[in-house]
């Protein structure tokens, strides 16, 4: 059964179309206009072999935030439209990843419960108009439409560059193991039987 979905999304502030595959080859096309975020959704897609096409028209004459926040609304619910019901995932995910001088350390729970904790270390080197705060916005609109528990830890690192990419590359390795197939979970991985 090909797990994928397709979702738009428009408001006032964006027009956003994204097509997912959960079991693709790690291809992405990602026009959002924002140079350094489509870098990064490039990065979790390569590292968690997903496919995404995602087209974002925003405001970006206002900030960069209404898109940056919306992209991730939009991806969550191509998330959990893909999942479905959850039937014969693993459920949880880990990931640790390094990048130069910064190490990120994720954990996933696809639980349907959302839940966000994000802590990075202050950035010694820090440029460019996409920043952690802008990361957080995505990472929270992210779990809370894809029903997951997210946790983000990077303990530490100096580059503002470095510390982004090490956490979506290990998002997007700690995805890849949540979403994926057990063969002998016959129903959703819960003692309540449901998720």
């Amino acid at each position: 059964m090909a797990r994928t979905s397709h979702i738009e999304r428009h408001t006032a502030e964006t027009r956003i179309d994204a097509q997912l595959n959960l079991d693709g080859n790690g291809l992405a096309e990602i026009q959002s206009g924002i140079g350094f975020f489509d870098h990064m959704l490039t990065l979790f897609c390569v590292h968690g072999r997903f496919d995404l096409k995602l087209k974002a028209i925003g405001d970006l004459v206002v900030d960069f935030h209404h898109t940056v926040e919306d992209v991730g609304l939009v991806l969550g619910e191509a998330l959990s439209s893909a999942l479905g019901n959850r039937t014969g995932i693993r459920r949880y995910g880990f990931a640790v990843t390094p990048m130069d001088e910064t190490l990120a350390k994720v954990a996933i729970d696809l639980s349907n419960r959302p839940y966000l904790v994000y802590h990075l270390p202050p950035a010694v080197e820090a440029h460019g108009a996409f920043d952690r705060g802008l990361a957080k916005e995505f990472f929270r609109a992210f779990a809370v439409k894809g029903g997951m528990n997210l946790h983000i830890n990077v303990d530490y690192g100096e580059n503002e560059h470095h510390i982004l990419e090490a956490t979506y590359k290990s998002v997007g390795r700690a995805l890849r193991q949540a979403v994926s197939i057990d063969a002998r979970q016959k129903g959703v991985r819960s003692s309540k039987g449901v998720l």
